[in-house]
């Protein structure tokens, strides 16, 4: 492990970092090489997740309340695609990669409709960076849909003619019949009690 932190920022920046976020995140410029020596490193790591794109290595340790939140959206997305019966395979935080390009872990992934390479939805919660920023490697993986959870917002981006567009409701087989409204008050509710949260987003899709 010694030689993973050589190509680290030092330990010393970390804790201004850690007073302002429950994440622990480590942002370092390097090679697509020095990414794959990092990966390397944290190889067996559970909860730990990495991205690289344009050059930038992001080794992100999630919080509690990231990994709460990030949870809670996995679950209700799941029940809402076994209730209404869409095919489908979670991917969950599978590393997404497009060699010398780009490598990404989202919180929670899909594919819909058909087993596929790449996910067709992506989510992320997001705490110490913004949301606009990430949608740049996933426009390089061509993931179609990806979701942001973030300030209590869900927002949501497809990627159309090469670009991704902001919309108001999914654009996948079946999530397109997905209430967003029910789903964001579920999340916030599940803060509280996570139970009732799902038991009120059954009876309500």
């Amino acid at each position: 492990m010694s030689q993973l932190k050589q190509g680290l920022p030092q330990v010393n920046t970390m804790p201004q970092l850690l007073d302002k976020t429950p994440d622990q995140r480590i942002v370092h410029y390097g090679t697509w090489e020095q990414f794959k020596f990092i990966q390397k490193g944290f190889d067996g790591s559970p909860g730990v997740r990495l991205f690289y794109y344009d050059g930038a290595i992001e080794v992100l340790m999630p919080g509690r309340e990231h990994e709460t939140f990030a949870s809670i959206i996995g679950y209700l997305v799941t029940t809402f695609l076994v209730e209404k019966g869409i095919f489908f395979q979670p991917t969950r935080s599978m590393t997404q990669e497009k060699e010398g390009v780009v490598s990404a872990q989202a919180d929670e992934s899909y594919c819909i409709g058909s087993v596929k390479a790449i996910p067709d939805l992506s989510t992320e919660v997001v705490f110490t960076s913004g949301s606009t920023s990430k949608l740049e490697r996933y426009k390089a993986l061509g993931v179609p849909e990806v979701w942001f959870w973030e300030d209590g917002l869900l927002t949501l981006y497809h990627l159309r003619n090469g670009s991704y567009e902001r919309i108001d409701r999914s654009q996948l087989l079946g999530l397109n019949e997905l209430d967003l409204d029910l789903l964001r008050r579920c999340i916030l509710m599940a803060e509280t009690d996570t139970g009732e949260a799902i038991r009120a987003f059954r009876r309500e899709i």
